[in-house]
């Protein structure tokens, strides 16, 4: 049996990712909750993390590796072995949680519109993308602690599509170097900006007002979602305070720039972090 092949992109096993993990915005308390719920929650990043590289990082075709990657996926919901490991240690957590094949899709489209589109002309069409590459996560989470229902959804998508704001906040220079902008182009003229001016070395006080824009916008989404703590309890309410004050936390880091996110991606404090996790569960 062989894995997808993917031009050399490693498979990580569970321990590198875990310290991948630990080195971005996934603000889950892992240590804090059961030993399933951990591997749950890994097993859900570890698919997210793979398709993401596919769809960042791949040499060759990605969107035919990324239509490998749809195989296995179809492979392990019919009840078949995955090739790849990745998709092998997602098969348990698939399997004891029930979950639903959707969200996994919709991270794949989103991995496939990153070769189609790169600049978005409107927050609407920005958001819609973030409908592919963030919410399905923040739903799958709910699922394994067991709160997965449908009245809860749209506060954990307001939450998700701010969390992804904040990181292309977080990573204009980083995704320019890779041929995409995800702040929209609406938004940009609003403040007199242009492409040249996120290239330049520092930011400019129309980038500093546009960065400003954008994390006030986040924060508004995350103030919208904050609600969906307290119709949790237990694990699940720590789970997603911790997605809140993560995302919080990287706008403060932003803020703390003084919005200027050109020179490289401003990183949350962890006692910015801890503070912010009180207060969202309070």
């Amino acid at each position: 049996m062989t894995a997808i092949a993917v031009n050399g992109l490693p498979a990580p096993g569970a321990a590198a990712l875990r310290a991948r993990a630990q080195r971005e915005n996934f603000p889950v308390a892992l240590a804090l909750l059961s030993r399933a719920q951990r591997a749950h929650l890994m097993a859900l990043y570890g698919f997210a993390r793979l398709a993401d590289d596919i769809g960042d990082e791949s040499e060759g075709d990605r969107l035919a590796q990324l239509g490998e990657l749809g195989a296995d996926l179809g492979r392990l919901f019919a009840g078949a072995e995955p090739l790849h490991p990745v998709l092998q240690r997602l098969a348990p957590t698939v399997r004891a949680l029930n979950l639903p094949e959707s969200p996994f899709r919709r991270l794949i489209e989103a991995n496939r519109r990153d070769q189609r589109v790169s600049r978005y002309a409107s927050w609407d069409e920005l958001r819609d993308y973030c409908a592919l590459s963030a919410n399905p996560v923040g739903q799958l989470v709910l699922h394994v602690f067991g709160a997965a229902t449908p009245d809860r959804f749209p506060a954990s998508d307001a939450v998700c599509t701010a969390l992804q704001l904040v990181e292309h906040c977080q990573d204009v220079a980083e995704d320019l170097a890779r041929g995409r902008l995800y702040l929209p182009a609406e938004d940009l003229a609003r403040f007199g900006c242009d492409e040249r001016d996120l290239r330049a070395p520092c930011a400019s006080p129309g980038v500093r007002a546009l960065l400003r824009f954008e994390v006030a916008r986040a924060r508004a989404l995350l103030d919208s979602g904050a609600p969906l703590v307290r119709l949790l309890s237990g694990r699940a309410r720590l789970a997603i305070a911790g997605f809140i004050a993560g995302g919080l936390a990287a706008a403060d880091a932003i803020e703390r720039r003084g919005y200027d996110v050109l020179g490289g991606a401003p990183r949350p404090r962890r006692r910015d972090l801890l503070r912010r996790l009180v207060a969202a569960l309070r």
